[in-house]
């Protein structure tokens, strides 16, 4: 188990439901997906996420409803910039996207 944070520290997080509208391979990295995610905004936020070896067709990701951490600060990651993190489950040898289910949920829809 990581580092107990309180509930001030949690409460700083904003995580938002987002719908994945474009995915596709990053040109000279084995790891790395560049997502666009319609995260409520005026455009959709651009995400680097190095999950490709889960995803070898990427496309499939399209349409698929996300939890994404917004407020993360932006990071360039190899020379494009990140503007927040899409949550997986993650295990010793799976990763799945984390959907809120049956219903679509508005993009930008807080998840508390």
């Amino acid at each position: 188990m990581k580092e107990v944070i309180s509930f001030s520290d949690f409460d700083k997080l904003d995580i938002r439901i987002g719908t994945v509208t474009s995915a596709e391979k990053v040109e000279g990295a084995d790891r790395l997906l560049r997502l666009m995610v319609d995260t409520g905004e005026e455009k959709d936020r651009q995400v680097v996420s190095g999950i490709a070896e889960h995803f070898p067709a990427p496309e499939v990701l399209v349409g698929r409803q996300v939890p994404v951490l917004v407020n993360l600060a932006p990071r360039i990651i190899k020379g494009i910039e990140s503007g927040g993190m899409i949550l997986y489950a993650v295990g010793d040898n799976f990763l799945y996207t984390m959907e809120p289910g049956e219903k679509n949920i508005p993009p930008g829809t807080a998840v508390k």
